[in-house]
């Protein structure tokens, strides 16, 4: 299966799973489940970090 994760989706997994529902985390859990994310994910997560608006970790590209 294949899952596109949205930028609040992708920032909560990345947290720990703490704001996800159950399902959502069975899916990302699954070995066979292919996570997808959008390069706009990533150009939202740049501008909002340039802006302090969001802190992500510098080694956000290697942890994805």
């Amino acid at each position: 299966m294949r899952i596109l994760l949205d930028t609040h989706a992708l920032l909560w997994w990345l947290d720990g799973y703490t704001h996800l529902p159950p399902k959502v985390l069975a899916l990302l859990k699954k070995g066979q489940t292919i996570v997808l994310v959008s390069a706009v994910t990533a150009w939202e997560i740049s501008i909002k970090k340039a802006l302090g608006k969001l802190k992500v970790p510098d080694d956000l590209e290697a942890a994805l």
